[in-house]
């Protein structure tokens, strides 16, 4: 089986034949963030290697399994990890979960990750709303033959997108209100995505900075591409884990990452908890 529509149909009718709640809103979770599909009640966990053409996570931090349930009485599908391009997947790879969950029914996409910090006033352990994101992966997920079948609603799946509000400002709007009256400040930014695996130098940081990024990071663009492809709405959110190259004089180390993670576990939890009621009624 070779067409992509096909395998994420597959997919698709494997996970529905092992739950009965249709998701209405997909999270995916990322490095040191995995713990809130804990959250989700009367959970169906399926690990991805029992998915049909489903990709394998083989990062620290990132467990390799679907959680599907209800979270506030919103039926919900948990990825708890990705994969990345870095790891040797292609693209299509990449972003094949993003596909899969808006053929399940998710209209409304919530994609989180790990980044660096590249402006000072956003401190470590910081939760920031991504506004835009600037691509320097050196591709693009939507690469090669068009498929329109991935459209979710009208006017999308077009082989030309819009991108100029990739990340939703209402879902922004609706984050950054519920952390004010949690009584934290939910900043705004641009979030810049690379290959990787390995970390920036501070002369790339320095560049990255120019161009008006605040965070940076080795995920997140494609899926996010992908998702505005097929219609689906997404809120970004970073939680920044260290600051990048030449911020501080500080060594990065991916286990820190991983320790911030289980730090802002709580404040991630209660924020995103009592965001996803507010997003599936607006």
């Amino acid at each position: 089986m070779t067409d992509l529509y096909a395998k994420a149909q597959s997919a698709a009718n494997f996970i529905r034949s092992k739950t009965p709640p249709t998701p209405r809103l997909g999270i995916i979770l990322g490095s040191g963030l995995g713990n809130f599909a804990s959250q989700v009640s009367e959970p169906t966990t399926i690990p991805y290697s029992d998915i049909p053409h489903f990709p394998q996570s083989t990062v620290v931090g990132h467990s390799g399994q679907l959680v599907l349930g209800h979270i506030a009485g919103v039926p919900v599908a948990v990825m708890q990890g990705r994969v990345h391009a870095y790891e040797g997947y292609p693209l299509s790879a990449v972003t094949f979960p993003t596909r899969v969950l808006g053929l399940l029914g998710c209209t409304t996409l919530i994609v989180t990750n790990a980044a660096g910090g590249i402006r000072p006033n956003i401190p470590q352990g910081s939760l920031v709303a991504i506004s835009d994101h600037i691509n320097l992966t050196g591709s693009n997920a939507a690469l090669g033959p068009n498929e329109p079948r991935f459209a979710i609603k009208p006017s999308t799946g077009e082989r030309f997108f819009d991108m100029s509000t990739a990340y939703s400002p209402a879902l922004r709007t609706l984050a950054i209100d519920e952390a004010a009256r949690q009584g934290f400040t939910l900043t705004e930014g641009v979030y810049l995505a690379v290959l990787g695996p390995s970390f920036e130098t501070p002369a790339e940081i320095r560049a990255f900075r120019t161009l008006g990024a605040d965070l940076v990071g080795m995920s997140t663009v494609h899926e996010v591409i992908v998702a505005r492809h097929m219609g689906i709405e997404v809120l970004g959110l970073s939680l920044v884990t260290n600051m990048a190259a030449g911020v501080t004089n500080e060594i990065i180390h991916h286990e820190d990452v991983i320790e911030i993670g289980r730090r802002v576990e709580r404040q991630f939890t209660t924020l995103l908890t009592a965001l996803i009621p507010q997003i599936a009624t607006s």
